[in-house]
């Protein structure tokens, strides 16, 4: 082993043989930066709560206890107390097998025998600074997801809603979040499915742990495996090195995999096997890695009909559909069109530097009559390019690209106020009728009358249909 030609590392040794002492940092200050010696075990907790020191070489044995390391294992417990992420090496002159074995269960990195052969220690200190800067690296990261965590979603700050649907949402995630069911996530484009998942995660005891996102639809099927289990170096073309797949990554944590339906038939029993087993194994080794996470899928396809084509495994769905929690379209939550649309004037009023007041009630009975086929994400693009091509403080209906075919027929304000029962009627009416020309078939009658089929659900309860 070479002298590092820049020294860096802080190390702390606690032996009450000042002999050992003198000699190890001679020999270790040539290869680190600071070499802290100490005799009296009584000064560990000042020590470590004063300097932040890369790794403690920690004796066993003080002069109350010669042999038995049970003063080395109450101080190692105290040390991992006081800072979790401490890396300590254990030193002994009577050490045996069992008492490295105990001394790793309690948390020891790594146990090395006196006198020592400098080399091998060398070799162990630089290893175990290594793992210091990987604890601490984890610790820094975990750290930033979780007040990334508490800026994109503090509770449900970022589900914009009061309509009935949303507030119905919300009491099923209270429920969901505390358990570790597997959840599916169903709803059109642009209804906030990544969102809903997230909210389900921060709520959860979970939370300080990753959240990790896959989008299957952007994953080939060449990379499925590399992705999702990881691989080892070489184990193809462009495998430089090492590398965790996203099941390893969020272990402990949350794993949302967006866009579930697209998956292709090989890789649906590739994925049920790893959910069934709990286990991954990297492409190009055959090294099992138990995987503890809380599953989360979403899709805009319908599942269930894919099942009948053959097109997607039942036994699949079953196992990521413990709970379903199905969003509605934003044109079946038209009451909360003006709290979304103020919402995002704010935001882009602050992110463009612009000055726009409010939103007129022009604009925004017409963005309620509109059915907003890109739902959530429409409406926020449509915000977006209005707020940044306006030059009135008062945003007007001319400032929204509305596409007639896609909005409902106008009505002036007095049919707006419509009898809500006449209304009521004529829509059980339309619902018998199409019920009728598909024979009972709650997802064709669905689309064509551009619901959901949970939105149908409710309204044949709702009418005794």
């Amino acid at each position: 082993m070479t002298e590092n030609s820049s020294k860096s590392g802080r190390i702390l040794i606690v032996d009450d043989n000042e002999d050992l002492l003198k000699a190890a940092k001679i020999f270790l200050k040539r290869h680190f930066a600071i070499v802290d010696l100490e005799k009296n075990p009584e000064a560990i907790p000042t020590l470590i709560q004063n300097d932040d020191y890369d790794v403690i070489l920690l004796d066993m044995n003080f002069t109350k206890d010669v042999s038995s390391g049970k003063e080395g294992y109450y101080w190692l417990e105290k040390i991992l107390d006081t800072d979790p992420s401490a890396v300590v090496v254990l030193i002994t002159a009577y050490g045996d097998v069992q008492m490295a074995v105990k001394a790793i269960k309690a948390g020891a990195t790594d146990f090395v025998l006196k006198p020592w052969e400098n080399e091998k220690l060398l070799a162990t200190l630089f290893s175990a600074m290594r793992l210091r800067e990987t604890k601490l690296e984890v610790e820094d990261l975990r750290s930033k997801q979780k007040q990334i965590n508490l800026q994109i979603n503090d509770r449900y700050d970022n589900i914009i809603g009061q309509s009935p649907a949303i507030r119905k949402m919300f009491e099923t995630i209270d429920r969901v979040a505390a358990t570790d069911a597997n959840v599916l996530i169903l709803g059109e484009n642009g209804t906030g499915k990544e969102m809903v998942a997230r909210a389900i995660h921060n709520n959860s005891s979970r939370r300080d742990q990753v959240f990790i996102n896959v989008d299957l639809g952007s994953v080939s099927e060449t990379l499925f495996e590399s992705e999702l289990f990881g691989h080892k170096k070489g184990a193809f073309t462009d495998a430089k090195e090492d590398r965790a797949g996203r099941f390893e990554i969020a272990n402990g944590g949350t794993l949302f995999l967006d866009e579930i339906g697209n998956l292709s038939m090989p890789l649906q029993a590739k994925l049920l096997t790893i959910l069934q087993n709990r286990r991954v194994s990297r492409v190009g080794s055959n090294k099992e890695i138990e995987i503890d996470i809380r599953l989360l899928c979403a899709t805009n396809m319908p599942l269930y009909d894919m099942v009948k084509e053959n097109k997607f495994r039942q036994d699949l769905l079953y196992r990521i559909n413990t709970i379903e929690i199905e969003l509605p379209p934003l044109r079946d939550r038209f009451e909360d069109v003006p709290l979304l649309a103020n919402h995002f004037l704010h935001f882009y009023n602050k992110k463009y530097n612009k000055q726009v007041s409010k939103i007129s009630e022009a604009a925004l009975t017409r963005m309620q009559k509109h059915n907003w086929p890109g739902n959530i994400r429409e409406l926020q693009h449509s915000l977006e390019r209005a707020i940044i091509m306006s030059n009135s403080q008062v945003l007007q209906p001319e400032d929204f690209n509305f596409n007639s075919s896609q909005s409902q027929t106008p009505m002036d304000a007095e049919n707006v106020m419509l009898d809500q029962f006449k209304l009521e009627e004529v829509e059980k009416i339309l619902i018998r009728k199409v019920l009728k020309k598909y024979n009972g078939n709650i997802t064709q009658a669905a689309s064509e009358l551009g619901l959901t089929r949970s939105s149908l659900y409710r309204r044949l309860e709702k009418y005794g249909l």
